[in-house]
């Protein structure tokens, strides 16, 4: 028994040992934070924005109601000073530290927010023209719209970065600021049907929509951007800039005086068409107050 034992201690001695192991093997890798933001909170700053600025506050001090004409209720304004981390888009050389104004709620107690020292944050301005830049003197930069200074994490950076990545690419998808005409024909089958949709753009570069209807009523649609009118191009995946311009663009509802030369019967065919479309799409989903003019 005695030269059993010291054998069953150093099997459990063992058995102990590889269960630490499974269990350190095991143990979940940590899943970072998802951004509070959605895709068009940060399309919407992304694609007007001439800067987007990684930044640390310096200091932050809330001006009186006097000074901050054309604030608007339970808001504060505050004058910022933020040391820069990166210049994530932007023609450099950039001052090493910033000033700027931002508006912000008010805190559950009526009072303007505290900006931490050290605070990261998302800047996304425009320069102002005669402040210093390329030395170490703080240089004033104008947001593109009041509150357009976001908490920074790595998610919400990464969000916009894959944003910027496809602003910068040959053909990307412009803003879109209307419907300009479109048509709707029968086909040659009962059931069968085409709506065209030709879209107005900020840029004037061409985009259109084409909803195919088969005989037995399924539908399905594409967009191009381009000019090259193919009912065959995929369908813009939800969370791209293609999605983005379409789901935050278009209209609500398809204007029908627009389809100026088609019956009244396929107009109502061509909403119904274009319904599917927006439902397609989904919503543009926002959780802040998007610029003017986005």
């Amino acid at each position: 028994m005695r030269a059993i034992l010291p054998a069953l201690a150093v099997g459990l001695a063992t058995l102990n040992g590889g269960f630490s192991s499974v269990s350190a093997m095991q143990a979940p890798t940590p899943v970072a934070a998802p951004s509070p933001y959605s895709y068009a909170d940060i399309a919407d700053l992304a694609t007007i924005a001439p800067m987007a600025i990684h930044g640390r506050i310096y200091k932050a001090v809330a001006l009186k109601p006097e000074q901050a004409a054309g604030l608007k209720p339970g808001q504060a304004r505050l004058y910022v000073e933020a040391d820069v981390v990166g210049l994530i888009r932007g023609a450099g050389p950039l001052a090493a530290r910033i000033n700027y104004l931002v508006d912000l709620p008010l805190d559950a107690k009526g009072k303007a927010p505290k900006l931490k020292k050290k605070q990261p944050v998302l800047i996304f301005a425009r320069p102002v023209a005669g402040s210093a830049a390329g030395t170490s003197n703080t240089a004033s930069v104008r947001l593109v719209s009041p509150d357009a200074q976001l908490p920074w994490d790595p998610a919400t950076e990464a969000k916009l970065r894959a944003i910027l990545t496809e602003l910068v690419k040959p053909g990307a998808p412009p803003a879109i600021t209307g419907i300009a005409n479109g048509f709707h024909v029968p086909g040659t089958l009962p059931g069968e049907g085409e709506t065209q949709l030709f879209l107005d753009t900020k840029t004037g570069e061409p985009v259109s929509l084409t909803i195919l209807t088969s005989a037995d009523g399924t539908r399905r649609w594409a967009a191009a951007f381009g000019e090259i009118v193919d009912g065959s191009a995929a369908v813009p995946p939800r969370d791209t800039l293609a999605w983005y311009r379409l789901a935050c663009g278009l209209p609500r509802t398809l204007p029908l005086a627009k389809l100026g030369g088609t019956a009244p019967e396929d107009r109502k065919k061509a909403a119904s068409d274009y319904g599917v479309v927006l439902g397609a799409l989904g919503e543009c989903a926002r959780t802040r107050t998007p610029p003017s003019g986005t």
